[in-house]
């Protein structure tokens, strides 16, 4: 990496902001992240979905809608696995990555060409996102499958089950549209794309935090908190200044509005929740939920620049 760097900054002395040195950074970050073995997460996670697409719960043929039921057990047994691998590996590969530049004195070898640190810093933002982001996809890849091989395996027995008791084609019909919809649809992917954005976030958090601190174990358990805090923000803030009433002055309602900026809102994200019931999501929606996840991202990861370009290693 540090051939390329210099490569680059041959060309690029007097630079602020380089892509391709931000993706050169990026890539050995990627690299750097693989060979942490975190793919050894996909293997569990593919025995975790053999296992709950195969066996089924014991409760799984006691009502009509059984089949629906097994396959939102399946979704959300495969979005539960997948947010929480996403958001701790988030949180952890970010925080290991300045001190582990620094014990191999990686650091010092890049800041001391004419590398910006924001460039530094946002190559390495890019890289674990990058192994987020290919996690994910192959976790998707999976889940795809088999929800697609279960859903038509259930049409199939629920069908031959209303033959079998004389149901009428009508509501045959109306079986199978409602088994479908809680298999492989696009509002299913725009689920996982919400899982993908609280990561981001939380990376650029966890970057943020190992600026200015120099415990990693420090950085993961206020990230960890922030992410806990951030998913009860909006209730606090909503039951406060309603107990507050018309007292409300406009100053307080500035400064909680601050505080959202400090802790992001991930209640506004819950249409995770709602792609495994299978209900529908608005493109417009999920529109806003990436501009909001760019806004955060890049709010962290310019505060985290100020903290670190006049940091001295």
């Amino acid at each position: 990496m540090q051939q390329e760097i210099r490569k680059e900054t041959k060309m690029r002395k007097n630079g602020i902001f380089s892509p391709s040195r931000i993706l050169v950074i990026a890539s050995h970050t990627f690299t750097q992240l693989v060979r942490m073995k975190v793919f050894y997460f996909l293997a569990v996670f593919a025995m975790l979905m053999l296992v709950a697409s195969y066996f089924e719960m014991p409760w799984s043929r006691t009502t009509e809608d059984s089949a629906e039921q097994e396959l939102i057990i399946l979704k959300s047994t495969a979005m539960g696995a997948m947010a929480m691998f996403s958001v701790l590996f988030a949180i952890a590969a970010t925080a290991l990555l300045i001190p582990k530049d620094l014990e191999d004195r990686t650091l010092y070898t890049i800041l001391s060409k004419p590398v910006p640190r924001f460039d530094y810093l946002l190559g390495k933002l890019i890289g674990v996102l990058l192994l987020v982001g290919s996690s994910l996809l192959l976790m998707d890849i999976l889940l795809s499958f088999i929800l697609h091989s279960r859903t038509d395996a259930l049409i199939t027995a629920e069908m031959e089950r209303g033959a079998a008791r004389g149901w009428q084609q009508e509501y045959l019909d109306l079986r199978k549209e409602e088994i479908s919809q809680q298999g492989l649809t696009w509002d299913l992917q725009a689920g996982i794309g919400a899982i993908f954005f609280k990561a981001m976030i939380m990376a650029s958090i966890a970057l943020l935090i190992s600026t200015f601190s120099s415990s990693t174990l420090f950085t993961i358990v206020i990230a960890v908190v922030i992410y806990f805090i951030g998913h009860f923000t909006a209730d606090a803030r909503n039951y406060w200044l309603q107990n507050q009433g018309a007292g409300v002055s406009t100053q307080v309602k500035l400064l909680s509005q601050g505080a959202s900026l400090i802790f992001p809102d991930f209640q506004l994200y819950n249409i995770i929740d709602a792609a495994i019931e299978g209900k529908k999501i608005a493109a417009n929606i999920f529109q806003r939920l990436a501009l909001l996840t760019f806004f955060y991202t890049g709010i962290y990861s310019v505060l985290a620049w100020f903290t670190f370009r006049k940091k001295e290693f």
